[in-house]
């Protein structure tokens, strides 16, 4: 049987669609304050800090990563656990 280009490519494109529609959906996410080392937070992280990797202090209490949803408050830090909210 002979396959015509546009049949080859129709195949092919259906494959994929079908592979992206499998594919598992991401993880909801939220930013957990008060867990992340110096420098390596998410983003703005208070006063003084602009964006990624700017905290100046291991678990600063403005400072945020974004985690799994529902384990923020689970995490245990040497300064306590992490918060959904800013902590001073």
């Amino acid at each position: 049987m002979n396959k015509t280009p546009a049949a080859l490519a129709a195949a092919i494109a259906l494959s994929i669609a079908g592979n992206a529609a499998a594919a598992p959906a991401a993880a909801p996410m939220e930013k957990c304050y008060g867990v992340s080392l110096a420098g390596k937070n998410d983003c703005k992280a208070g006063a003084g800090t602009t964006c990624a990797g700017t905290s100046k202090t291991n678990y600063q209490g403005n400072a945020w990563k974004l985690v799994k949803a529902g384990t923020c408050e689970t995490m245990k830090t040497p300064k306590g656990h992490g918060s959904l909210t800013p902590r001073a």
